[in-house]
C-alpha cells in the first residue's frame, strides 16, 4: 500500500523529518540518497533545501522547482525496509 507524506520539517545537514498518513515518522538524510545534480542541484543551497513542502496532490515532498521524491522509497527508509525497485525521483 502506498503511503502519503503528510508533514515535513527540514533539519540540520540536509535531513528531513517526515510523517506519513499511517502515523509512521522518522528522519531521512537526503544527502545520503540524492545526488545534488540535475533537477536536484538547487538543493545544494541549504536555504533552498529548507523550502521543502508537502504536495498533498501527489502525497510527497517537493521544492519550488517541482523536484520531488518517491514517497514509497522515503517510507522504506523511515521504517527500515529494503528500498522498492524505484528511483527516488
Amino acid at each position: 500500500m502506498l503511503r502519503d507524506i503528510v508533514a515535513v520539517q527540514p533539519l540540520e545537514d540536509y535531513r528531513l523529518h517526515l510523517r506519513f498518513d499511517d502515523g509512521q515518522e522518522g528522519v531521512v538524510d537526503i544527502a545520503q540518497h540524492v545526488p545534488f545534480t540535475g533537477v536536484f542541484e538547487p538543493l545544494r543551497n541549504i536555504e533552498y533545501f529548507r523550502q521543502v513542502r508537502v504536495n498533498p496532490d501527489i502525497g510527497t515532498i517537493c521544492w519550488p522547482n517541482e523536484a520531488d521524491l518517491a514517497p514509497e522509497v522515503l517510507y522504506a527508509i523511515v521504517v527500515g525496509q529494503p528500498y522498492p525497485d524505484l528511483e527516488l525521483t
